[in-house]
C-alpha cells in the first residue's frame, strides 16, 4: 500500500480563511508533478518552484510522478503560500519525513528556488483562521514569525528554509546554516498620537473644529466645502487623532487588513485608527477592492475603524463615489467573482472636501470667480444627492482672516485662556462615547451613527424632553428628508453626549441642523 503524505494549509478569501488538506501521492510513471484542486496560475506554478527548491536544499523530491491534491477541490485557492505544504507532503509521501508530524501542523510559506522560505502577505488572517479551525501549531517563514505570534492560543514555528522544516519533521538530514529572507520594507503603521498633527494648529475655524469633535464622538460622516487655503486638508488630517484607541477586536481587524494588503504589521497590533486618502484618479476597484485572481482590499476597506478622506471629492469619478453608498449603510463590502464572493468589513468615517467651483473662488470675499453658473452646478452635482444624504455633517468653511488670528491670540492670552488641543478634545470624545455606550448597553449598536432613527426619536420625545419643533418644521418644509431627519437627530445626540446632557435639547437640535445644512 502506497503512502499518501498529508498536511494542511490555509486558503484565504477576503479576511476569511479555510483549512485546505494537501495530499501527495507517488506513482511509477514519468517524472512530473500534477497539481489538482482548483489552483490559480500562481499556485499552478508551485510545481516548478517546489522541485527546484527541494533539489537546491539538498533534499530532492522523488523522480517519479507525484500527484498533489488540494482538498476541498471546490474551494478556490490563490497565491504562493501553499509551497511549503506541497513540498513537505511530497517528502512525506516518499517516506523522508514523519507523516504524523506534518499532519499535525499547518504550513504557510512560499519557496525561493534556493530552498529558503519567502514571507507571504496575509499571515495574520491565515493564522487566525487556523486557530478558529482548532489547529494548535502553524509553521511560517522566519520573517513572518512576529506577525503570526500576535495571535494568541497557537504555537508558531519559524523556519528559514525547506531543509530546516524537513529536519523539524523528523527528516534525517544534516543541518546547514541558512540566512533567512528578511521582510521587505513595509509601509509605516498609523502614527501614534504624539506624532499626529495637533488640532491646536487650527485657528479661526471654531465651527469646523466642533464639527470634527461631533463627528469623532458619534462616528458621523462629514463634508467640508470651502475655497483653497481654508484649511480643509488640515482639518481632515487631525480627525484620526480625535478618535479613541482601537479595542482588541478592531485592532486585530485593522492589522489583518494591513497584512492582507501587503503593508506589513510587525511585532505589534495597530492601536490607532487608520486614515486613507486616495488620489482622485482612483478607480472603483482601487476604492472598494478587487482583482482578477487574488481579491485585495481597497482604500475603503483599509480605512476601516478610521477615516477615508476624499480631497477634491467632485474630481472623483461618479461611479467611484456612488460605489461607497452601500458600504456607508451596511459597513460591509462584498466583491463578487464567478466562483467566489469575498466579504470585507468597511465601517469607516467618510470625510469629503471640495471647492465651491472648479476655480475655487466662488463665494470668496474679494475673490474673482471665472466659472459660469452652469459649470458651478455641474461641478458639485458630481456628488449625487443619495450620497450627500448619507453625510451627517455638511459644513462650509471660509478662509481665515487677520481678524480671526487676532481673536485667537487674544483668547489664548487672556487669564485662564486655553487653546483646545487634540489631547483635550480626544478626552471629551472618549467621555461622549462612554455616555453613548451606557445608553446603548444591551443593543447591537455602539455609536450614535449606527442607531436607527426610530429608537432615537422615541427617546428624544419622552415626557419632559425638549420638543423637536425646529426639526419637524424643517421636515415639513422639505428642508430635510426623513433620512436627513434621523441623521440630524443622531448628530444632536452626539452634541448632547459631548456636553453631558441626558437628552438633546432645542439648542442641540439647532446646532445639529446648522452642521447638517451649513452648506
Amino acid at each position: 500500500m502506497r503512502v499518501v503524505g498529508r498536511t494542511r494549509a490555509i486558503a484565504l478569501l477576503g479576511l476569511s480563511g479555510a483549512i485546505v488538506e494537501v495530499e501527495a501521492d507517488i506513482s511509477a510513471q514519468l517524472p512530473k508533478i500534477v497539481l489538482i484542486g482548483l489552483p490559480d496560475t500562481a499556485l499552478q506554478q508551485a510545481t516548478h518552484r517546489v522541485r527546484a527548491a527541494a533539489a537546491n536544499a539538498g533534499i530532492p523530491l522523488s523522480p517519479m510522478a507525484i500527484t498533489v491534491n488540494l482538498s476541498p477541490a471546490s474551494l478556490p485557492k490563490h497565491g504562493s503560500g501553499f509551497d511549503l505544504a506541497i513540498a513537505l507532503a511530497c517528502l512525506a509521501a516518499a517516506g523522508d519525513l514523519d507523516g504524523a508530524s506534518i499532519g499535525r501542523v499547518v504550513h504557510i510559506g512560499e519557496l525561493a528556488l534556493d530552498g529558503r522560505l519567502r514571507p507571504v502577505p496575509g499571515i495574520l488572517p491565515a493564522v487566525i483562521a487556523a486557530r478558529r479551525a482548532g489547529c494548535d501549531t502553524v509553521m511560517v517563514p522566519s520573517a513572518n514569525v512576529a506577525e503570526a505570534a500576535l495571535v494568541p492560543g497557537i504555537r508558531v514555528l519559524g523556519m528559514p528554509g525547506l531543509r530546516d522544516a524537513a529536519i523539524w519533521h523528523g527528516g534525517n538530514f544534516e543541518p546547514i546554516p541558512l540566512e533567512a529572507i528578511e521582510l521587505a520594507h513595509a509601509a509605516p503603521q498609523p502614527a501614534v498620537l504624539a506624532q499626529q498633527p495637533d488640532i491646536a494648529d487650527i485657528v479661526g475655524q471654531d465651527a469646523a473644529v466642533l464639527a470634527l469633535q461631533v463627528a469623532a464622538a458619534g462616528g458621523h460622516h462629514a463634508f467640508l466645502l470651502g475655497p483653497p487655503g481654508a484649511g480643509k486638508t488640515m482639518l481632515a488630517e487631525r480627525l484620526p487623532g480625535l478618535l479613541p484607541d482601537l479595542d482588541e477586536q478592531a485592532s486585530l481587524e485593522v492589522s489583518s487588513i494591513r497584512s492582507l494588503s501587503g503593508l506589513g504589521v510587525g511585532g505589534a497590533l495597530s492601536v490607532r485608527p487608520p486614515i486613507e486618502s486616495p488620489h482622485h484618479t482612483a478607480t472603483a476597484a482601487a476604492m472598494v477592492g478587487g482583482g482578477s485572481a487574488v481579491i485585495r482590499p481597497g482604500a475603503a476597506v483599509r480605512a476601516g475603524h478610521g477615516v477615508l478622506f476624499l480631497d477634491e471629492a467632485p474630481e472623483f469619478q461618479t461611479t467611484v463615489l456612488d460605489a461607497l453608498r452601500q458600504p456607508l449603510e451596511s459597513g460591509v463590502i462584498s466583491i463578487h467573482r464567478a466562483n467566489a464572493v469575498a466579504h470585507f468589513p468597511a465601517r469607516f468615517q467618510l470625510l469629503l472636501a471640495a471647492n465651491p467651483c472648479p476655480c475655487g473662488q466662488f463665494g470668496v470675499e474679494g475673490g474673482d470667480c471665472t466659472c459660469p453658473p452652469n459649470t458651478r452646478r455641474r461641478y458639485l452635482a458630481r456628488l449625487s444627492g443619495p450620497l450627500l444624504d448619507r453625510i451627517d455633517i455638511q459644513l462650509r468653511v471660509q478662509r481665515v482672516t487677520s481678524t480671526h488670528l487676532a481673536l485667537a491670540e487674544q483668547r489664548a492670552g487672556e487669564p485662564g485662556g486655553t487653546v483646545l488641543n487634540t489631547a483635550t478634545a480626544r478626552r471629551a470624545v472618549e467621555q461622549a462615547r462612554a455616555s453613548a455606550a451606557a445608553r446603548l448597553d444591551g443593543t447591537p449598536w455602539a455609536l450614535n451613527n449606527e442607531v436607527p432613527g426610530e429608537w432615537l426619536r422615541a427617546r428624544a420625545r419622552r415626557p419632559g424632553a425638549q420638543a423637536l419643533a425646529a426639526l419637524d418644521r424643517a421636515l415639513e418644509r422639505g428642508g430635510v428628508t426623513m433620512r436627513g431627519y434621523d441623521r440630524v437627530l443622531r448628530v444632536a445626540w452626539s452634541i448632547a453626549d459631548i456636553e453631558g446632557a441626558a437628552v438633546p435639547g432645542a439648542e442641540h437640535i439647532a446646532q445639529a441642523l446648522y452642521l447638517r445644512r451649513g452648506i
